[in-house]
């Protein structure tokens, strides 16, 4: 049975992949997912990802980033912020800061999935799906 929360389950997904030191992770693929994907890779949080398979068994194979010494995950927390049962949206003005600016907020918006720097950019707001640092 597939879960009911698709975004929750790739960054657990992830998270899970970064405390064991694998070096890839698969997530189902979904338009969601796949951008969500493309923000973090474009931030530096990823290496690379890349959609394999054909029809309904299409996987994202995202490649992980690591730090040089003692092999630390680039990415060190990953929350789900806006959750099914509670959506949670922000405009403009009240976009939120992911630890004074060190992390990122990934965010929904009328013109795709973008960061908070690039919403707040575009004076644009939206749902806030997670924060990543």
């Amino acid at each position: 049975m597939p879960p009911t929360d698709r975004i929750a389950d790739m960054l657990t997904r992830i998270r899970n992949a970064c405390m064991v030191e694998h070096l890839t992770t698969t997530v189902p693929s979904t338009k969601m997912n796949r951008n969500i994907a493309r923000v973090l890779k474009e931030e530096g949080f990823i290496t690379d990802y890349e959609e394999v398979g054909e029809g309904i068994k299409k996987q994202v194979v995202i490649s992980l980033k690591y730090k040089d010494r003692n092999n630390q995950p680039v990415i060190k927390n990953l929350t789900r912020i806006s959750r099914p049962g509670l959506r949670v949206y922000s405009n403009r003005k009240e976009l939120p800061r992911v630890l004074g600016g060190i992390g990122i907020a990934i965010i929904s918006t009328s013109r795709g999935i973008m960061t908070d720097r690039e919403a707040r950019r575009q004076g644009i707001g939206g749902e806030v799906l997670c924060y990543v640092w």
